[in-house]
């Protein structure tokens, strides 16, 4: 019922967010959030004309209350052709976030790899979702990091050229098309378009770390239920600088927000009042660049959360103690 209702909704005004202020300039700025009320099922169901009018009408909206700046945020900014669209009929400049959800995943990756004693340069890394936008560069930053990456995707030919892209760059790396191929990794990133999901018990190997950076999560809850020798993270929390207040519990603690909206506030910070990460895809450079704006400005990376709980110092140490135990029941 909500699926089908809520084809007929109009925007929805959640909140507005008051006190972000940048470490460097001392600068504040005020922001809102608003709601654009399709399920991720009904947006990839409906014509994308339809998902389109309601994304732009919740443009509109943010252009009434006087926003310089929008920001796409979970589906908002795969649906289609990944916000050029809504950039092209809308006054105001237009960014899905992507860039920034790039720099902080695998920034999550390296450190929950040093949080659990996995040496990153002996690692292999699994990309689950390796050929959309964010995985494909999450990729090709990965390769230069580990000894190993595993690249998976749908489809073969599209894997392959991105297999090939990656070579050369420090790892040596594989394709493949099929879930089982991340056993072996130490590290598996997963980012995926899937509306399901992807990763389940079996396919994951006692000790291993997910960070699970997609919306709906790739990482299926009978893991959190039945896996206790792994760690899944949901990409990391960002820590927005200043007395923040979003007027709205989207379930993060206080302070803290996705790497999609901070961008749009780190290019605020910034002035930079223009299109940023449009299309399918995300240029190595561009998620470098607005990884050194947002840091500058006071973002940075703060814990991390799994399955709406924050992860404890405590639960790292069980998973290590559980994974240790597995190891050798399997030895």
């Amino acid at each position: 019922q909500i699926n089908f209702f809520s084809r007929f909704f109009p925007p929805v005004y959640l909140s507005e967010v008051k006190g972000i202020v940048s470490a460097e300039t001392g600068r504040e700025l005020k922001g809102w959030l608003l709601a654009c009320p399709f399920t991720p099922p009904t947006m990839m169901s409906v014509p994308v004309e339809t998902a389109y009018r309601k994304i732009v009408a919740c443009g509109k909206m943010a252009e009434e209350l006087g926003a310089r700046i929008l920001g796409l945020g979970a589906y908002t900014s795969v649906v289609g052709d990944a916000g050029k669209t809504i950039a092209d009929r809308l006054e105001l400049p237009v960014t899905t976030g992507d860039s920034y959800t790039v720099t902080m995943a695998v920034e999550a990756v390296i450190e929950a790899a040093r949080v659990m004693d996995i040496p990153m340069r002996q690692a292999t890394v699994a990309v689950v979702g390796a050929t959309g936008a964010v995985g494909k560069t999450c990729a090709l930053l990965l390769a230069r990091e580990c000894a190993e990456l595993v690249l998976v995707g749908r489809r073969e030919d599209a894997i392959e050229a991105v297999r090939e892209e990656c070579e050369g760059l420090g790892a040596r790396v594989t394709a493949s098309t099929t879930m089982e191929a991340i056993y072996p990794a130490d590290l598996i990133l997963t980012v995926t378009s899937a509306v399901h999901a992807v990763i389940e018990p079996k396919h994951l190997k006692p000790g291993c770390v997910v960070c699970d950076v997609a919306r709906p999560r790739d990482v299926s809850r009978r893991v959190a239920d039945e896996r206790d020798d792994v760690l899944v993270i949901e990409g990391g929390m960002i820590e927005v600088p200043g007395p923040v207040d979003f007027g709205f519990n989207f379930g993060f603690p206080p302070r803290m927000s996705y790497a999609c909206m901070a961008e749009t506030m780190a290019l605020a910070l910034e002035g930079r009042y223009e299109d940023y990460t449009i299309g399918k895809s995300i240029r190595v450079e561009q998620a470098q660049e607005i990884g050194q704006i947002a840091r500058r400005h006071g973002f940075k990376l703060s814990g991390f959360r799994s399955f709406e709980k924050a992860v404890t110092d405590e639960m790292i140490a069980v998973v290590k103690e559980k994974a240790a135990q597995n190891r050798r029941v399997k030895a």
